[in-house]
């Protein structure tokens, strides 16, 4: 028996991700930024100082794909790398006062692509949709090892 896009949820969810991915993109454009940059800077955010490995661990992205939206952030003068005071060999990364002006609008952005999709959904249907989501985050994480 053939599996139907329609009745496969992990081709559902994967539709959702880039349909959501261009929501973003068309949202953030005005600021020069692209969906990409979102779980770096979202990470950033909440805790700067942290070396590209740290970053890497928190938004599971492998080192190369980091290393290269690493750098377009830091020649868009988003972030700027500093060597870490307790050990020179690694470089911590903070964000730009650029990055920093831009939290409000963009994460602003970012909940009105979320409200897009949500439409039509109570609170309840949110918050079970936001549980929803997270447990089958764990289930795959522990699935992969994360």
């Amino acid at each position: 028996m053939s599996l139907r896009r329609t009745d496969s949820f992990g081709y559902q969810v994967n539709y959702l991700g880039r349909l959501f991915t261009r929501a973003l993109e068309r949202r953030l454009g005005q600021h020069g930024l692209f969906p990409g940059q979102m779980p770096a800077l979202l990470a950033l955010w909440e805790r700067e100082g942290i070396s590209q490995a740290e970053l890497c661990r928190i938004v599971q992205v492998e080192q190369p794909t980091m290393a290269n939206t690493l750098n377009r952030m830091e020649r868009d003068d988003l972030i700027r790398r500093e060597p870490d005071p307790e050990d020179r060999r690694r470089v911590l990364i903070f964000l730009t006062d650029r990055a920093r002006a831009l939290e409000e609008s963009v994460t602003a952005l970012a909940r009105d692509a979320s409200d897009a999709a949500a439409q039509g959904l109570d609170d309840g249907e949110k918050g079970e949709a936001m549980r929803l989501l997270g447990l089958l985050i764990a289930n795959l994480e522990r699935d992969v090892g994360v």
